[in-house]
């Protein structure tokens, strides 16, 4: 008969792709289900079947694994999105949203709202990993725009089109009751964004 300890599930620890997209996933699903602050490391290497050591080895703590995770389920470069003109660009962009996608975002948003406020060492990696690239990337579709005419190279509103996309996002659900989907960006980029470019 097997002792118990033979019954347990071997803990793994080498992170293939495959495993590292396996821990990912769990990571986002205690997020959502008990928020940040009650996610844990030991939470995130039980329900993986790691050892914290190989958590740790890979990332510094909490919050990088956490950015992490968030950046390997939105891996879109939105450079790539060039089609000629910023109302296609932009508005490709907006199409590329999975509508699914984009509600589990706004969870995933929801639950680390206030931890971003309290603890300097998400924001700080939220920032480095996740929004800076994003926002680089955008600026990169927008000065396409200045170079091909369509756009002021000191149009002041250029500064806060991520402002603007993050908060058609994120403040839908608060107004509507209903989350934002990519027929809602799509009318929100042409109404709001577009607009305050002067395009």
């Amino acid at each position: 008969m097997p002792t118990e300890e033979a019954a347990q599930p071997a803990r793994r620890t080498r992170l293939t792709p495959e495993r590292e997209s396996e821990l990912y996933g769990a990571v986002l699903d205690l997020l959502r289900e008990v928020g940040y602050d009650a996610l844990t490391m030991d939470a995130v290497a039980s329900r993986t079947r790691s050892s914290k050591a190989t958590l740790y080895r890979q990332w510094k703590g909490k919050p990088e694994l956490v950015v992490s995770a968030l950046r390997h389920a939105a891996p879109v470069d939105l450079r790539r999105f060039d089609t000629g003109s910023l109302r296609g660009d932009m508005q490709a962009i907006a199409r590329h949203v999975d509508d699914g996608q984009c509600v589990k975002d706004a969870e995933l948003l929801s639950a680390l709202g206030h931890a971003v406020h309290r603890n300097a060492d998400l924001h700080q990696a939220l920032r480095e990993l996740l929004i800076e690239p994003e926002v680089q990337a955008l600026d990169q579709v927008l000065q396409r725009a200045v170079d091909r005419g369509e756009l002021a190279a000191g149009c002041p509103a250029r500064t806060y089109v991520p402002h603007m996309l993050i908060g058609g996002l994120v403040t839908r659900f608060l107004i509507e009751g209903v989350y934002a989907d990519s027929d809602f960006l799509v009318e929100y980029v042409d109404s709001v964004i577009l607009p305050a470019l002067g395009v």
